[in-house]
């Protein structure tokens, strides 16, 4: 069990975020590499999932993904077969991107890895607290300045 933050770190919650989402992070890109996915994937997948057949543009948008990193994110999930793009009816300038049978299936495998490694990191708080730390995480995010759009270059 890691040991207990110092005053210092305990007093400002980013700093907490921060060793909170390095904990999880390693962890969950971990157990998503022994299904092929990243992270960013997983967060994709999860997205399409929610919003059958989204158009491209608005997944990067909602997200916060930048233009060009989308365009590699889904070429990534349809070289695995995870994902396809086809024209939207209505504008066939947008290309919808929909999750495919192997998609769903990897999607389903990929949370139970999540849930479990999410499990694990939060093994402190009981199931209410866990609810109430992500409804705590919502409302902050609800609420926070906007955010320059991720860029997969720029972390390299």
């Amino acid at each position: 069990m890691p040991e207990d933050p110092s005053p210092e770190v305990a007093e400002f919650a980013g700093q907490l975020f921060f060793r909170l989402w390095r904990a999880s992070h390693s962890q969950t890109a971990a157990a998503l590499q022994t299904i092929g996915l990243t992270p960013p994937l997983f967060a994709v997948l999860n997205y399409l999932q929610a919003n059958e057949g989204a158009i491209q543009q608005q997944v990067g948008s909602a997200m916060g993904i930048d233009p060009s990193t989308m365009v590699a994110l889904v070429d990534q999930l349809e070289r695995a077969g995870l994902a396809t793009r086809r024209p939207h009816p209505q504008d066939r300038r947008a290309r919808e991107v929909l999750l495919t049978p192997k998609g769903r299936r990897t999607l389903e495998r990929a949370r139970e890895l999540a849930a479990k490694v999410e499990g694990d990191v939060l093994r402190g708080l009981s199931f209410a607290e866990r609810r109430q730390l992500v409804t705590l995480l919502r409302k902050a995010f609800a609420g926070a300045p906007p955010q320059p759009l991720w860029n997969a270059a720029e972390e390299d």
